[in-house]
């Protein structure tokens, strides 16, 4: 098993686009990159703990390979909007991979390299070593599947979903 600490915007899309996926065991949201400890949702909310919404994505190697959980990753955000993705503004909505080894490091800057051929424009994902991480609260858990027709995960969350389910058919769990 393997684990990638991700952050591209809200934690709730990447969190339901994640468990769609074959060879994913675990998808777990929190913050991580800040200066805070024990930081919650509401100070992660105001830009001043450093801290980015992320996830961790637990994922066996020999189902899906690392470069898939990493192409999905640039696929499922613009990793050229700095601090934001849409209408979610501040610093803990930024484009960011965070590497828990060397290995790590250089699968995050090949997969920003193969990104940046995609996206026109310059990619401000940055990529920096794993401090802490804080999970998120229990209702921040799987909330896209806890919550479907909230109006955040019909207007902003289902579109990447349906996107990543048919970008990478291979990889999507039988319904």
């Amino acid at each position: 098993m393997q684990t990638f600490v991700l952050a591209g915007g809200c934690f709730w899309c990447l969190d339901a686009v994640y468990r769609t996926l074959e060879g994913v065991h675990d998808v777990v949201s929190g913050y991580t990159g800040g200066t805070t400890k024990y930081p919650d949702y509401e100070s992660v909310c105001t830009g001043t703990t450093g801290h980015a919404e992320a996830v961790k994505v637990v994922f066996d190697e020999t189902v899906i390979p690392a470069s898939v959980i990493l192409d999905v990753f640039f696929s499922l955000h613009d990793p050229r909007e700095l601090n934001r993705q849409g209408n979610d503004v501040g610093t803990q909505y930024r484009s960011a991979m965070f590497y828990a080894d060397d290995e790590q490091k250089q699968q995050f800057v090949e997969a920003r390299d193969r990104a940046a051929e995609y996206w026109d424009g310059g990619i401000v994902t940055t990529i920096s070593e794993l401090g802490t991480w804080w999970d998120a609260e229990d209702y921040h858990q799987n909330f896209f599947a806890k919550n479907p027709n909230q109006g955040y995960c019909l207007a902003v969350a289902l579109p990447k979903v349906i996107k990543i389910r048919k970008s990478y058919a291979k990889y999507v769990l039988a319904s």
